[in-house]
């Protein structure tokens, strides 16, 4: 998967810490944070996907948050 500049992004995680860098959209629900990233399937993934590959997501730590995976406009 690809990172992608999300609408809205307001800030950039982990660039200071040596990865490329996660653009972030900060959105605040119920007075919690809620950090926005955007995601693009290379064309090797996304005929995976086509065929019924699952996405996998990796949480790095020990101590995983709650996170939500959705589809885009």
């Amino acid at each position: 998967m690809q990172i992608m500049m999300i609408e809205g992004a307001n800030r950039v995680c982990g660039k200071s810490q040596g990865f490329l860098g996660l653009p972030v959209r900060d959105e605040i629900v119920d007075g919690v944070n809620i950090m926005h990233t955007a995601w693009e399937p290379t064309p090797e993934e996304l005929v995976k996907l086509l065929n019924g590959a699952k996405v996998i997501v990796s949480l790095i730590g020990n101590n995983p948050q709650p996170i939500q995976v959705n589809v885009g406009e």
